[in-house]
């Protein structure tokens, strides 16, 4: 009997896998052993309460405690008994502060990002559906495409809900939010024109106002609007020039809540050789102006060939195509590193690199992106993403990835994204024509830093990189062929002939582009794991969950070899917390220490090195973070923009901890102390 008084099946080996990871913990036994005692309990059970008698939860949970007990295994028997505590806590915590039923075991956390966001409410705010529920909720809305094409819609029901309550597989913040309801609306990621006109640009005002609403993030160029003092021949007035209309979106923005759920989120980006370049890049540099938009250069090969050889570029009047000045490109490029030192912002765009591998050509050249930078689309274009959770794919007994697994999740996760464009409501007409007519999707992944800690592999090793690139090239190689056989079944997406396939001996295929590495924010929240491909953030840390509850989280691969290695103690893990490295604590063993390196542990350059190693695979763009030192000098910066362009990624965006007062990830010590 649950602790909520549901009947469920009695499951021997779950008491397997609960004996199992007290062992691992204390490095003591093995899977026989975990059975034995297992079958004992089992015994047990029969005995005290035969056929008409229910046990519950705890009634089996303490004949555990005994049976390992009397095999003498006290150490075991401490760690299972500690489990039960922390799990009684986490329990109490979800319930009382939470108040949302928690039918998947999921982390405190998670159910707050659920709740906050997520699951259905009525009218008066009550939370109506439990995470289970929603992932239900979710598979039907996308299995049912298949109807379209004469398939039974539950086996891919099936397969979707399989692969979300698992935590295979999550698709993006707004098919979670929006399948199955009223609104409909499923991507994350649109582009939107802006063109040189009042009208031009308070239209996209008010496209991306409709967009925000329904919980997807914008990307414009601001390049086709003429520079600041020049003329506007149908009033015989004075232009403002892009940055000044950049504070229309801005302010927009501020006041719209997307769905509800979600603060808007913009990128805005601007030709290197528009006049209003300089006042572009400093846009940022008083904390809190443009707060809803990220900013990027978008650079060509002639600028950052010239930034090397000190040559100048041309500033071109993009009404009229005329060069209205010359500029050092040294001296901008500085500038730009300067501005991204202290503020985070701009970032860069290299979009020679984005329209090498543009896969429509013939239909224009793409000149922004999604607002995290890792969805180059044409205008009114939008894109639908979902990450494979890679912790999950990983088998550490055997020191490798569980290739069958991942080959399945991904054939799933393509299916699914696919039938997403098939389903979804979309904002604008022009909006639905193109992306039915390209089918663009984005399979990424999340978790790899947990994978790589499993596999007992640094994440700033040349073994990482080569496994990066094997893995992606794995899953960029079974969604391709996925897509093939996708549309020999349901036909090739419209623009197929017009595209760079044919030419690369495709006969079919569904999607113009398969893989994107997105950042995966609350997603990789709800599945436990780190985001996207970046490293650990901190090995143990202080979470704020809700009401000033603060809790103790430990990288769970550590705890696990911490205790099995006996230098496992909380006051340790306290300790770390405080800076959330352990490369200076003491008691740490140096094998331990090189594989659990943090982001501020790693060299710039490892970042950036594993972000191309991505690349390589990926059909649309990487979005990573190349995180740098408080005390890290502006040439760091400076290495990190040159060598992101010379290994061909398509764009590359720095945060040097501490730039900006307020700031997504921290470690506090004064945290620290409040739960000592």
């Amino acid at each position: 009997m649950k602790r909520d008084g549901r009947l469920e099946e009695w499951k021997p080996e779950k008491i397997v896998e609960a004996v199992l990871k007290a062992m691992r913990a204390v490095g003591v036994g093995s899977r026989e052993d975990a059975e034995r005692i297992a079958g004992r309990v089992v015994e047990e059970v029969k005995k005290k309460f035969g056929a008409e008698r229910v046990p519950t939860v705890e009634d089996v949970q303490d004949l555990v405690e005994e049976a390992l007990m009397r095999e003498g295994l006290t150490e075991v028997a401490r760690a299972y008994i500690v489990y039960r505590q922390r799990r009684a806590e986490i329990r109490d915590i979800k319930k009382q502060l939470i108040g949302v039923k928690d039918d998947l075991k999921l982390s405190v956390n998670a159910l707050s990002v659920l709740k906050r966001r997520y699951l259905l409410k009525d009218e008066f705010g009550n939370v109506v559906e439990t995470p289970g529920q929603m992932f239900r909720r979710v598979a039907r809305a996308i299995a049912l495409a298949d109807k379209a094409y004469g398939k039974d819609f539950s086996k891919a029901e099936e397969e979707f809900f399989s692969v979300m309550t698992s935590l295979q597989f999550l698709p993006n913040s707004p098919t979670l939010m929006n399948a199955g309801t009223e609104m409909g609306q499923l991507s994350a990621c649109f582009v939107l024109p802006v063109e040189d006109s009042i009208e031009g640009i308070f239209n996209a005002v008010k496209y991306m106002a409709i967009i925000h609403k329904s919980g997807g993030g914008t990307g414009f160029s601001f390049s086709k609007l003429r520079p600041k003092g020049d003329v506007v021949k149908s009033t015989g007035g004075i232009a403002s020039g892009p940055v000044s209309f950049m504070r229309i979106f801005d302010v927009s923005t501020d006041v719209i809540k997307q769905g509800g759920r979600r603060r808007g989120a913009n990128m805005g980006i601007l030709d290197v050789h528009h006049p209003d370049i300089v006042e572009f890049v400093t846009a940022k540099r008083v904390e809190g102006a443009f707060s809803n938009f990220n900013i990027s250069v978008a650079v060509d090969d002639a600028f950052m060939e010239a930034v090397e050889k000190g040559g100048e570029i041309s500033l071109v009047n993009p009404r009229n195509g005329r060069e209205v000045k010359r500029l050092n490109a040294s001296s901008l490029f500085n500038l730009i590193v300067n501005m991204a030192w202290a503020t985070g912002d701009p970032g860069l765009v290299f979009l020679d690199e984005i329209n090498r591998h543009n896969p429509t050509p013939k239909l224009g050249r793409i000149e922004a992106t999604n607002p995290c930078g890792e969805q180059p689309l044409l205008p009114y274009e939008s894109c639908n993403l979902g990450s494979i959770n890679l912790a999950k794919m990983v088998r550490p007994e055997r020191g490798d990835f569980d290739w069958d697994r991942l080959r399945e999740v991904t054939r799933i996760a393509v299916h699914f994204l696919d039938n997403v464009i098939d389903v979804n409501n979309y904002p604008l007409p022009e909006i639905a024509k193109i992306t039915r007519a390209n089918r663009k999707i984005g399979l990424g992944v999340m978790g790899w830093a947990e994978s790589l800690l499993r596999l007992w592999v640094p994440y700033n090793s040349e073994e990482a990189l080569k496994l990066a690139e094997k893995v992606m090239d794995f899953i960029s190689r079974e969604a391709r062929q996925m897509s093939v056989e996708l549309a020999e079944e349901r036909g090739s997406f419209p623009n197929f002939e017009e595209s760079i396939w044919p030419s690369k001996g495709y006969h079919a295929l569904r999607n113009a582009t398969l893989t994107t590495i997105a950042p995966t924010g609350t997603i990789s929240i709800i599945a436990g794991v780190t985001s996207g491909i970046e490293p650990l953030f901190a090995v143990t840390f202080v979470r704020n969950v809700l009401e000033g509850t603060k809790l103790l989280e430990v990288n769970q691969t550590f705890e696990e070899e911490a205790k099995r290695r006996g230098f496992y103690s909380r006051d340790l893990m306290l300790q770390i917390a405080k800076t959330g490295s352990i490369q200076e604590v003491e008691g740490v063993p140096s094998d331990v220490k090189e594989v659990f390196v943090t982001a501020l542990d790693i060299e710039p350059e490892w970042h950036v090195r594993m972000q191309a190693a991505f690349q390589k695979h990926v059909d649309n763009a990487v979005s990573k973070t190349i995180n740098l030192r408080q005390d890290a000098p502006l040439e760091e910066v400076r290495k990190a923009f040159l060598l992101a362009w010379k290994l061909k990624c398509k764009g590359i965006t720095v945060y040097r901890y501490g730039s900006r007062r307020e700031q997504v990830l921290t470690i506090r010590p004064l945290e620290v102390k409040a739960i000592l």
